[in-house]
């Protein structure tokens, strides 16, 4: 049985568009998408230079059960009206006919054009070089005639989903078979406003089913090594491109920590016997602990100086991308609020445009009476499970010690993995609780509004992984239990998250989802948009990049008392890889990607987490039983020992810091390219400040 997005029953002419202008969908049937039977349903351009044979469907509107036809009318008269009228200068399709319940949405050159200029991406010039893109220099971009070749499908369809949301009415205005009641206030966000009463039920990027298969094939099938990051980039944006990219990059360098931990584990002898606690008896440190402990010295220092390379390596990287995705450019605009952004209707002191005003004295009187609370409650929480934590492991110790049998050894890992099951639901919970939180703070801009989520998740999400860790190290002074948590947070979490991001989607699709869309092969090409409609929503990116800084906190901060943890995440990102990429593919809808240069926020956290791993490791060292040894026989005293640690935890941070400085977090050659663009733009607002001069 296939399914939407699947590479089968699918409509051949949506890959190919001379069959779809042709009006032939699968299995020679006529489809009243194409530009050549049902030319006149698409609404008119309004640039003749625009006009076109080829009109390629980039995005579905689906629209309430309840909506006439008279706002059906009225909503795709809207979509394709100019701009300057009010409208987002797009073309839309009823689809089978008017009384549907889609709209399928594309966008003509010059839309796309003058988009590509507002959100200040960069092209491919005549001279071979990326340029900020003109619209009065477009004849001399390459491929700037042809939309296909001179943006990318992600590119073409976010631009479609930005008009739409931009969408804003001029002035009060009242919408063709709605109630009396419902009117369009002047400056409403009209898409939004719809939604809100049912009239648009969703927006959804629509899939190209060959293209998708082609990347399939480059992708998770087969034994390929390299991932395909411009085929990514191409047709999930580069968000998601920046993702696998940082997830490749960061596998591979696992490799020199992890072919470490395997020396130092195996060249030891016995790497399970556990390390002595800082206050056992001097005699039960064996004669051959001393190799384990300097290699676990050596695992600590080598974790420090390898997360600075690797972060800044990183950079390079991603500013090389961003350069040639046409993404290092981009600007902040002073652009429209976000669509969720709510107050009072006003005139912006900046721009000058009526637009809801918002002070920020309320806002912040709602982050500091009503997120920071709710974020101490939550921590509070962490604690709460901390602490049963810890009376579990008293009692399953106790009951251990008394029974001494096979039966209770396992039991002994039974509080660690019921407070990863409790952290790994509250994380869960915290994180709804949050994106409330950041939409109750209102933020105007949705960079903004999501660096304030982000910032949220990630002081929880720092506290509920870490907090027990610390405790164990830094208070309980415990490296067994420390060693033993560490291994269970590595294997269940890992599984954990194995079956909740890929085998519970993969049986939600295959026998709940799949078989209600039951599509076959002659389905009209109306019936395989509205199935892709069927699929859950992409949840984002959030869940992947946490998964990822708390491994990378754990390699950091804490694998000195167990060398195989860049052993098990090597192992289990290299399923990571095509674990996430077959879930992207085939179980939920395509998502929007707006074009970002980096990280963003989660850059800055990785390189805080790479800092706090000098404190944590120096730290750890002190615990290291031959340095306790020599305190216990009087050959150094405590104060020595802090102030050596003091010492050797400054020395790091300095090398730390001459590293970074040594390592540029640019290549040179994209150093030059952006002072040239810093220069020509100085340039042009010269020449601007002379004509007036001139005439």
């Amino acid at each position: 049985m296939s399914k939407a997005g699947d590479d089968e029953g699918v409509p051949d002419g949506w890959s190919q568009p001379s069959q779809l202008l042709e009006g032939k969908a699968a299995g020679g049937k006529q489809s009243k998408l194409s530009t050549a039977s049902f030319l006149p349903s698409w609404t008119k351009v309004s640039c003749p230079c625009c006009a076109s044979d080829r009109v390629e469907p980039l995005v579905l509107v689906k629209l309430g059960v309840k909506v006439v036809p008279e706002t059906k009318r009225w909503l795709i008269k809207l979509i394709g009206t100019p701009k300057k009228d009010g409208g987002a200068d797009l073309m839309a399709h009823p689809g089978e006919d008017a009384t549907g319940d889609i709209i399928v949405v594309s966008a003509p050159r010059c839309t796309l054009q003058r988009a590509v200029e507002e959100l200040g991406l960069c092209k491919m010039y005549c001279n071979g070089d990326m340029e900020a893109f003109s619209y009065s220099d477009r004849d001399n971009f390459k491929n700037s005639d042809n939309m296909e070749g001179f943006l990318t499908l992600a590119e073409r369809q976010y631009i479609v989903k930005y008009e739409l949301d931009g969408l804003r009415a001029q002035k009060d205005l009242r919408v063709p078979g709605l109630p009396e009641n419902f009117t369009l206030k002047k400056r409403d966000i009209i898409w939004q406003k719809l939604g809100s009463v049912g009239v648009i039920v969703d927006t959804l990027p629509l899939h190209n089913p060959n293209k998708l298969k082609d990347l399939s094939k480059a992708w998770y099938f087969g034994n390929q090594l390299v991932q395909p990051l411009d085929e990514i980039n191409e047709y999930f944006g580069s968000p998601v491109a920046f993702y696998f990219s940082f997830l490749d990059f960061y596998t591979w360098s696992l490799l020199p920590p992890a072919m470490m931990g395997l020396f130092i584990a195996y060249s030891s002898g016995d790497d399970q016997k556990e390390i002595p606690e800082a206050g056992s008896q001097v005699g039960e440190i064996q004669e051959d602990s001393g190799f384990v402990i300097s290699g676990h010295m050596i695992l600590a220092v080598f974790s420090m100086l390898w997360s600075t390379v690797v972060m800044e390596m990183w950079k390079r990287r991603s500013a090389s991308l961003s350069y040639r995705w046409g993404t290092l450019n981009l600007a902040e605009r002073f652009a429209e609020p976000r669509p969720g952004y709510r107050g009072e209707l006003g005139t912006n002191p900046v721009t000058g445009r009526v637009e809801p005003l918002f002070p920020d004295w309320q806002r912040g009187l709602r982050m500091a009476l009503v997120s920071v609370p709710v974020v101490g409650l939550f921590l509070g929480l962490v604690v709460l499970g901390m602490m049963c934590f810890y009376w579990g492991e008293a009692r399953v110790q106790k009951l251990h010690t008394d029974w001494d049998s096979l039966l209770t050894r396992p039991l002994l890992y039974a509080p660690s993995v019921l407070h990863i099951v409790y952290t790994n639901m509250l994380a869960t919970v915290y994180k709804t609780a949050a994106e409330s939180l950041t939409e109750y703070e209102n933020h105007r801009e949705e960079s903004a509004h999501q660096n304030h989520l982000t910032a949220k998740v990630l002081v929880f999400t720092f506290f509920n992984y870490f907090a027990v860790l610390f405790h164990i190290a830094f208070f309980k002074r415990d490296v067994p239990l420390l060693r033993k948590r560490l291994a269970s947070l590595l294997i269940v979490s890992q599984l954990v998250n194995q079956v909740t991001e890929v085998v519970i989607p993969y049986l939600v699709d295959r026998f709940i989802s799949s078989p209600k869309r039951n599509e076959k092969e002659e389905d009209p090409v109306e019936d395989k948009f509205r199935n892709q409609g069927n699929m859950p929503p992409f949840p984002g990116l959030f869940a992947e990049y946490i998964e990822l800084l708390v491994q990378f906190g754990y390699l950091s901060l804490f694998s000195c008392v167990f060398p195989l943890t860049a052993v098990l995440l090597l192992l289990n990102n290299l399923t990571e890889i095509r674990s996430d990429a077959y879930k992207i593919c085939k179980l939920f809808r395509k998502p929007f990607s707006p074009p970002v240069g980096d990280m963003g926020v989660w850059q800055i956290a990785f390189e805080v987490l790479s800092f706090v791993s000098v404190v944590s490791n120096c730290w750890l060292l002190v615990l290291s039983p031959r340095l306790q040894e020599k305190c216990r026989r009087g050959e150094m005293s405590s104060n020595d020992l802090l102030l050596g640690a003091v010492i050797v935890e400054h020395l790091l941070i300095l090398v730390k810091v001459i590293i970074a400085a040594l390592i540029p977090d640019e290549p040179n050659w994209i150093r030059k390219k952006k002072e040239q663009w810093e220069y020509k733009s100085m340039q042009a607002l010269r020449q601007q400040k002379l004509q007036p001069e001139k005439s």
